[in-house]
Order: structure tokens, then C-alpha cells, then sequence
């Protein structure tokens, strides 16, 4: 009888083992579409906008020259798409398919932003890669701001810092001269911009680089994030900061250093956002 108590334990602690893998190839591997609605009173009545938001690539591939990965971005039919930084890694060694991903983008996409992530400025070409995204007629904001119209009756602001965690910011800079009447999207790669500065006239604020804690427990919730350590306060999701100001945190689509995700499958967001009475 214990013998055979003794085989179904090491059996069942197999399928655990098994299952666990399984699980870890499948979050880390096979993305999803993230929707999320918003309402806000400074969107005009009858008006509404959608953005696609891809974070923390890290030069990934997803299908064969990522054939998966665009049929998502085209079937999203954004109004605009932002990328929310560490797009390369810091070792990536060639842009062949990142570039190729960007030129396809923008041929679909009127308006594509970019920030800097901590993975560009640890890259030894940054200015090159930056200068690349720019001559594919990506918007890069470097502690900078453009106001966008969207269609005849609505205009919004989209503000970009460069990375905080590399001290590259400049947020001053950044919201000088913002209408602050239309309502403002601001890109930052690291949520930790929030800890940093109060009270900046974002109604939106779009962030990654948590990979979205990397390792999620059932109950216990994400074990580690760059930048905050364990048990991160900002990991993944939509925060309320303020009176009427959102931090969206995007789990992203890649990894770094420890090349695994579990109970937290790597995504790309689409976001829709109305008027609100």
C-alpha cells in the first residue's frame, strides 16, 4: 500500500512538473488581445478613439517574420499605436526583423509613437536604432508632445518622456505648452514615473517594463518586476493615481534576462476610449 501511495506521489508530481512547463511555453510563447474600455469627459460626444499599445518586444519573434503578431496589429483597425519602449534588447545584434515589423506597421498605421526603453539606452547604438525608427516615419517622443487629430471633431494630446529609470527625462520639457483642455495620453516605459512626479496633466498614462511581474502566483499575485523588486505595486493593469488620471501598466510581449512567464501570458492592448457624461 505505501508503495503504491509512494508511485501515485512521484506520478502526480511529474504531471505537475509537465503541466507547469506546458504552462510557462504557452504564457511566454502565444499572445493575446487585451481589450480595454475607457470614458472620459473631455472626449467629445459621439467621438471615441482606439489605441493599440505593444510594449517590451525585446526583438521577439512571433510566427514566421512575425506573420501572427501583424494579422493582430492590422485586425485591431487602431486610430493610432504606440510602443511603450525596450523594443530591441540590449544585446540585440541585427534590426532585420524589427525593422521589417516597423515598415509593415506604419503601412497600415498613419500615427505610430515610440519612447525609449532602459534596453535602448543600454544598447551601444541607440542614436542609430532611433534614427532608423525615424526614417521608417515612426514619431519618436524624446521628452516631447504632439497634438494629434484624430478626426474632425476630436483632438487629443500625446505626450513622450524618454526612460525614467535611465534618467533621461525630462518632464518638464515634455508637457511645455500642452492644451490641457484635450485630453492627454502620456508614454512612459517605466511606471515608476508615478512615484517620481505628481500631479502632471495626464489623464492617461501607458506604460510596460514589468513584463508584468514576469512569475504570477494564483492568490499571491507577481513575484518580481524590474525596477521595484518583489511584490510589485505596479505590475500589470489600469491603476487609478489620481483624481481622474489612469496608469495602465501592459504585461508586453517579450522577455529579458530570465526568459520566462507563467500565469501571466505575454499581450498586446487595444484600448477604446468615449465620452463620458
Amino acid at each position: 500500500m505505501g508503495r503504491k501511495i509512494k508511485k501515485a506521489s512521484v506520478l502526480g508530481g511529474v504531471f505537475i512538473c509537465m503541466a507547469a512547463i506546458v504552462k510557462v511555453m504557452y504564457d511566454t510563447n502565444v499572445f493575446k488581445r487585451k481589450e480595454i474600455h475607457l470614458a472620459h469627459k473631455k472626449i467629445p460626444e459621439g467621438s471615441r478613439f482606439k489605441i493599440l499599445q505593444m510594449s517590451d518586444l525585446h526583438n521577439k519573434v512571433f510566427g514566421r517574420s512575425n506573420k501572427k503578431l501583424l494579422q493582430t496589429i492590422e485586425e485591431a483597425e487602431a486610430d493610432m499605436m504606440v510602443i511603450t519602449g525596450d523594443l530591441i534588447d540590449r544585446n540585440t545584434k541585427q534590426w532585420a526583423q524589427v525593422f521589417s515589423l516597423i515598415e509593415r506597421i506604419v503601412s497600415v498605421y498613419r500615427h505610430v509613437f515610440f519612447v525609449t526603453g532602459n534596453h535602448e539606452w543600454d544598447h551601444p547604438l541607440t542614436h542609430p536604432f532611433l534614427e532608423g525608427l525615424k526614417e521608417r516615419h515612426v514619431t519618436v517622443l524624446r521628452n516631447d508632445h504632439v497634438a494629434l487629430q484624430i478626426n474632425d471633431g476630436l483632438r487629443i494630446n500625446v505626450v513622450g518622456i524618454d526612460d525614467v529609470l535611465s534618467n533621461r527625462e525630462k518632464v518638464g520639457q515634455a508637457f511645455d505648452g500642452v492644451d490641457q483642455q484635450l485630453y492627454t495620453i502620456l508614454l512612459s516605459h517605466s511606471p515608476d514615473f508615478v512615484n517620481e512626479y505628481k500631479d502632471q496633466p495626464a489623464d492617461l498614462i501607458l506604460s510596460g517594463h514589468t513584463h508584468g511581474g514576469k512569475v504570477k502566483i494564483p492568490f499571491v499575485g507577481s513575484l518580481v518586476a524590474p525596477g521595484q523588486g518583489l511584490l510589485p505595486k505596479y505590475d500589470q493593469g489600469m491603476y487609478r493615481i489620481g483624481y481622474n488620471q489612469l496608469l495602465y501598466v501592459d504585461r508586453g510581449l517579450g522577455t529579458s534576462v530570465v526568459h520566462v512567464r507563467f500565469f501571466n501570458q505575454s499581450q498586446i492592448s487595444l484600448m477604446e476610449v468615449t465620452h463620458k457624461d
